[in-house]
């Protein structure tokens, strides 16, 4: 009797009699694919992990059954069943094939034969030793699915899970670390759904719907999320902005998820035109439940003033999202939140095939260091403060504290002669006048006619730029093309096609690096992996231990033209080199400009 002949004569029956399948709201799922296999290349993926079995219960898987062959031991399973129920996080698993049925309970390591699988209730009740009222009201809410088309990944529903249980212990603070491009806004949806439904309140009462907060830095991020809740009833619903405010001559408070960002919160003036922060009318026991979205990057930081909305509105259980692990950067995020109820890295997420590889190419040039030498002329602007022959400037200080056009016009036409120019890029530079200046050398020698195809999107480009990436965003369309942007995209751009991530700045914080790594990871079709261009050895942050997640292939060197160092050996051409200020200062209208610098080109 081959394998599948064993599940069709004797397992099958062996759960159907145990009713599963039979009890309404269990479900017996077989051939369940737990990941989709790596990312190797020319469409292929690596071997996934499928599960013979999966048995859920009112919405939550409950135990993982391996089944082999009647002519194998009934025990040859063990070692998958265990992998599988340590993946999917549930805590009994079976090997059997046919005949013997093995029990292991992961949690408490007991296992052992049993006569027959438990029912249902039964495994519910072994699963969940204490009952608890609001665990079996959110399980008699199913996740909203929009017809067939949303499914949860395993560890999205592990992390729901994870959180509701949090809010059934009593937790007020809970933390959420999972990989940028994992579907963070996916799991906060579910959960306030689950929680609307269910009418969970602070009271414990359902007595009415919770009133919800998603709470983001952003208005990109403010807006996904807005949108991605579309399955609520139009009038739950409600996104509080200045012009709303200004409307209505108050805060909207009729509706059940609101959504903001910090800085409209901070906003606001109270009867006499005094600045008075509007968060400050809603009553501190408004909101029921608040998710901060990207809460590393200053909501739970004692030193920010946001933290004060997270302070007032303290009666409220709050969730934290992040895609960074502990850090001493974030430590403090960490110390408000406490330690994450669940956490999915990123390589796990591309080990799993749900994110995109990366490579990476490392671009030297002979002008990575800067000497200054008597021969080089200032021929505009004033310097607070001499400059010596020898003083050398580096990568931190170009197009802050120098700048050389030739440099960058180099580095421009390096990538742009590496890259398809038809595939998506973001390009990351040290100011909005550098992002402006790499704008401007890309669209001098793109083969695209079109004069959009790269636009610069920074805080100064306000509402065009937000436009410009919303356009971006859209896979169907192709222009614009390269986006240039200092600080403003390293979070917050949900474009799945994106092929080519350029640095053309230090990225000094692992924190960052990953939020920016993270850009490109999202799948699309046809897209095997992503590139980063690295001109500024990012790649050394490969070598922390805090990293979990290796390019697909070693970093690739690009060698220095003119021999490396500094100042190239020979072939030597003159460029201009704009020293902006003493490294103390760097103000725009005193830069002054050296000539003579020897750059290769």
């Amino acid at each position: 009797m081959n394998e599948a002949e064993t599940r069709a004569e004797l397992i099958d029956p062996a759960l159907k009699s145990a009713k599963w399948g039979v009890v309404d709201g269990s479900r017996i799922s077989r051939e369940f694919h737990i990941t989709q296999g790596r990312l190797q290349g020319a469409g292929k993926r690596s071997e996934k992990d499928i599960a013979d079995y999966v048995l859920t219960y009112r919405g939550k898987m409950l135990a993982v059954v391996e089944a082999k062959r009647r002519d194998l031991p009934d025990t040859e399973g063990v070692a998958q069943a265990k992998k599988y129920a340590g993946k999917l996080h549930v805590r009994y698993t079976y090997s059997t094939n046919g005949d013997g049925i093995y029990q292991i309970d992961m949690d408490t390591g007991e296992e052992g034969y049993v006569t027959h699988y438990p029912s249902p209730d039964e495994l519910w009740d072994m699963t969940y030793a204490e009952q608890n009222e609001w665990r079996n009201r959110f399980a008699d809410v199913p996740f909203e699915d929009k017809g067939g088309t949303w499914q949860a990944r395993y560890y999205q529903g592990i992390a729901i899970d994870k959180t509701l249980e949090a809010i059934i212990n009593g937790e007020q603070r809970i933390l959420l670390t999972l990989a940028t491009g994992t579907g963070k806004t996916f799991i906060a949806f579910q959960l306030a759904w689950k929680l609307f439904k269910s009418r969970w309140t602070l009271g414990r009462d359902a007595g009415r719907r919770p009133r919800i907060l998603f709470l983001a830095d952003r208005n990109i991020l403010a807006d996904q999320a807005y949108n991605s809740f579309s399955a609520f009833p139009e009038d739950a619903l409600v996104r509080i902005a200045p012009d709303v405010i200004r409307k209505q001559g108050r805060v909207p408070k009729n509706g059940s998820v609101f959504f903001t960002i910090f800085q409209t919160f901070m906003s606001g003036r109270d009867a006499d035109g005094n600045p008075a922060p509007s968060f400050g009318e809603y009553p501190p026991d408004f909101f029921d439940f608040i998710v901060i979205d990207e809460c590393h990057r200053g909501g739970a930081n004692d030193e920010s003033n946001w933290r004060g909305i997270l302070d007032y509105f303290s009666p409220a259980v709050q969730l934290g999202l992040t895609a960074t692990p502990k850090r001493d950067s974030n430590a403090d995020t960490y110390a408000y939140f406490g330690e994450p109820v669940y956490i999915y890295s990123l390589r796990e997420g591309i080990n799993d095939g749900f994110l995109t590889p990366f490579k990476v190419k490392q671009i030297a040039t002979t002008l990575d260091d800067y000497i200054y030498t008597p021969d080089d002329n200032v021929i505009e602007g004033e310097i607070e403060g001499e400059i010596e022959a020898g003083d050398t400037f580096s990568e931190p200080d170009f197009n802050k504290v120098i700048e050389i056009k030739e440099r960058e016009a180099y580095r421009v036409k390096l990538f742009m002669e590496a890259i398809d120019q038809n595939q998506k890029a973001l390009v990351f530079c040290a100011t909005q006048d550098h992002a402006l200046a790499v704008r401007d050398l890309i669209n001098q020698i793109k083969t695209s006619k079109d004069p959009n195809y790269c636009v610069r999107v920074t805080a100064n480009d306000g509402a065009l730029g937000e436009q410009h990436l919303r356009t971006f965003q859209d896979n169907e369309k192709t222009i614009p093309t390269i986006l240039t942007t200092s600080q403003k995209l390293s979070t917050g751009v949900d474009a799945r096609n994106i092929r080519n991530i350029i640095l053309m700045r230090p990225v000094n914080s692992m924190i960052e690096f990953k939020q920016i790594v993270g850009r490109g990871t999202r799948l699309f079709e046809g897209k095997d992996y992503f590139t980063v261009y690295d001109f500024v050895k990012a790649y050394e942050h490969f070598n922390d231990p805090e990293w979990d997640g290796e390019p697909a292939e070693p970093p690739e060197p690009v060698e220095p033209r003119g021999g490396g160092g500094g100042k190239p050996v020979g072939g030597m051409a003159v460029a201009k080199a704009v020293v902006k200020q003493s490294k103390a200062k760097s103000s725009k209208s005193n830069w002054p400009t050296v000539k003579n610098a020897p750059f290769n080109t």
